[in-house]
């Protein structure tokens, strides 16, 4: 099972990643990664960079209940160095568990595109980017909205500032959350509260995941003490899944 709020399990047959915006400053797939090496896990040998894990590729096909699947919590599926051929495989194993779902998240939102230029997206493949700011954040929803997928979906987490209006329209589920860990960001609740009414003017399903380490009334505390109430209510939303 997976403790992130908003998905199930997680699927990692890739680890490992590099920074390419602010949102990356405080990875915890890289804290996480090195503290698996030093535990001499399987598929961290390498600490946190790139390495392709194929005895994981079989993973999904040994589970019969459906489940979602958030791929590559730690790493991005679409990144440099990750050969075409490999994420092919990845997209085999998708389309042979249909009753599974697939989140998959990236921050190279141009790989994604041009990667599906040429190849339909799985019935069962939620496809989605991180949206942490305007200069590198906004850019990639346009990259996303160009693909042809039945589900997408924004990753707002760590908001690092107010996002002014967003491309909605073909979005079907945005997740926003504030940093946690060691040299936290804060997150002021304003920004918050104007994606959650522009996705209800949307019609578009908000996810609210946490606080962070730094509460709605701007100080500085830890995350299990400022917990997950957004305008007085937990905004839980997932998109409906038709489970075969």
């Amino acid at each position: 099972m997976s403790k992130i709020e908003w998905t199930e399990r997680t699927w990692n047959p890739v680890t490992g990643c590099t920074k390419v915006s602010p949102g990356c400053k405080h990875c915890y797939a890289e804290t996480m990664a090195k503290r698996l090496q030093a535990m001499g896990a399987p598929g961290y040998e390498n600490g946190f960079k790139l390495s392709l894990v194929p005895e994981r590729l079989n993973q999904p096909l040994q589970r019969r209940k459906p489940t979602m699947y958030f791929v590559n919590s730690m790493s991005d599926l679409f990144q440099d160095g990750v050969p075409v051929a490999f994420i092919d495989q990845v997209m085999d194993v998708i389309r042979a568990t249909p009753q599974h779902t697939y989140q998959i998240l990236t921050k190279r939102s141009g790989n994604m595109r041009d990667y599906f230029l040429t190849r339909p997206v799985p019935e069962n493949a939620w496809l989605g980017v991180s949206v942490e700011d305007k200069k590198y954040g906004k850019p990639r929803i346009p990259d996303l909205l160009a693909i042809e997928a039945k589900t997408r979906f924004l990753s707002i987490e760590p908001l690092l500032e107010g996002l002014g209006r967003l491309k909605l329209k073909g979005i079907h589920w945005v997740i926003v959350g504030g940093e946690s860990g060691h040299g936290a960001r804060p997150m002021k609740e304003e920004w918050a509260l104007s994606i959650r009414d522009q996705c209800e003017r949307a019609g578009v399903d908000f996810f609210f995941k946490q606080w962070g380490a730094w509460g709605e009334d701007g100080k500085l505390r830890n995350k299990k003490a400022n917990g997950r109430t957004l305008d007085g209510k937990v905004w839980d939303m997932i998109p409906t899944v038709a489970m075969a």
